[in-house]
């Protein structure tokens, strides 16, 4: 049961120059591609391209075939590795292209915000930024580090023939992180309640003023008046809810993966979903994250004691992916003025504690690594 339809990451040593060279003007373009149509759209293609990709392997399986892997040139290959992981839709690529295309818009553009946006316009995933030739420059840059960084961290962070975590949520991350920084953002921003894990200021619906944490206080203040406490998910950030959708998340995607042998059909699933979210349909969950770990849970799980127990380890693990995302949301997101992503975060953190366990011989797998 336990095979994998494709890898992640494909390392840098073994390419050529120009395949490279390939790889790279492909990235700026699917980094373009992410900032004119907006992050959060950008991010549902993927789904859609890894639902095909994992179906059409599925269908390899049942019909006899190998597990197919990424490098071989097979079309169930080609669509989930290399073009929905890839640089087509890859969110390392085209999701990091389109967050870093609106942290650059919230400080260059921001009478383009639509009305109706409570947040800073940085964190607006939604925005589609069309054909303007800067925006869609800076998409290109961030695409092609993203392609940079995720291949030679797919090859450096290996320990004992495992990855230390996932190369291309880690990419998502340090890219988004690296918006900040080059377009003047804070880091982590100042809390307005009583600790920086406190949404209790969003609750009350307290402004922000000109000296809070999302804009540097010696340039004009664009967001005066937007809420001080910002929190990723409106309808999905109290620890009791948190909790509860990353059980059924967790075990969907657990279950999803043991009649299938499919890691990411159901991370696929959960990121077609929020096309819903995208056209404004009200409090739908953001669960890729939960549903990629419960899967884990299942496969890390599955071979040593079945099915049943494989399952509600799913929950669990989906239950501590959500966490993660909530925690690190309330530490990195809240309080700034540009998108980072909780669910990333999430995973790359995840990720991290299952190779260890591995490692160290407590976890008979790492799952996908």
């Amino acid at each position: 049961m336990f095979e994998l339809a494709i890898q992640t990451t494909v390392p840098v040593v073994g390419y050529t120059l120009e395949n490279f060279l390939l790889l790279l003007i492909a990235a700026a373009a699917g980094g373009a591609f992410g900032a004119a149509i907006g992050a959060l759209p950008a991010f549902i293609f993927t789904g859609f391209v890894v639902f095909l990709g994992e179906g059409i392997a599925i269908l390899n399986r049942q019909l006899g075939g190998e597990a197919l892997a990424v490098g071989q040139g097979e079309l169930a290959a080609g669509l989930t590795g290399i073009i929905g992981f890839g640089a087509v839709t890859g969110p390392h690529i085209a999701f990091a292209g389109g967050v870093a295309a609106s942290a650059y818009a919230g400080k260059k553009y921001p009478e383009m915000e639509p009305d109706g946006w409570d947040y800073h316009f940085g964190k607006n995933i939604l925005y589609a930024f069309g054909t303007k030739p800067d925006i869609l420059a800076v998409g290109a840059v961030f695409g092609v580090f993203g392609a940079v960084f995720n291949q030679f961290a797919g090859a450096l962070l290996v320990v004992s023939g495992t990855g230390v975590t996932d190369s291309i949520a880690l990419t998502v991350v340090v890219s988004a992180f690296l918006a900040r920084v080059v377009f003047g953002y804070p880091i982590v921003g100042k809390s307005a309640g009583s600790s920086i894990l406190d949404m209790s200021p969003f609750e009350r619906e307290e402004p922000r003023t000109a000296t809070d944490g999302g804009e540097d206080v010696e340039a004009p203040m664009e967001h005066e008046g937007r809420l001080a406490t910002e929190p990723w998910l409106p309808h999905q950030y109290r620890w009791s809810g948190v909790t509860a959708i990353g059980l059924v998340g967790g075990i969907l995607g657990g279950y999803i993966y043991i009649l299938t042998g499919s890691i990411f059909l159901g991370y696929a699933i959960s990121a077609m979903s929020l096309l819903f979210l995208q056209l404004g349909v009200e409090k739908i969950p953001v669960t890729h994250h939960i549903t990629l770990i419960g899967a884990v849970g299942a496969v890390v799980l599955l071979p040593d004691f079945g099915p049943v127990v494989a399952l509600l380890a799913a929950g669990g693990f989906g239950a501590v992916s959500g966490l993660l995302g909530e925690v690190t949301q309330r530490i990195f997101y809240a309080h700034s003025g540009t998108h980072v992503d909780p669910p990333a975060m999430a995973i790359a953190i995840a990720m991290v504690g299952v190779a260890i366990l591995e490692i160290v011989a407590v976890l008979p797998n790492a799952g996908y690594l």
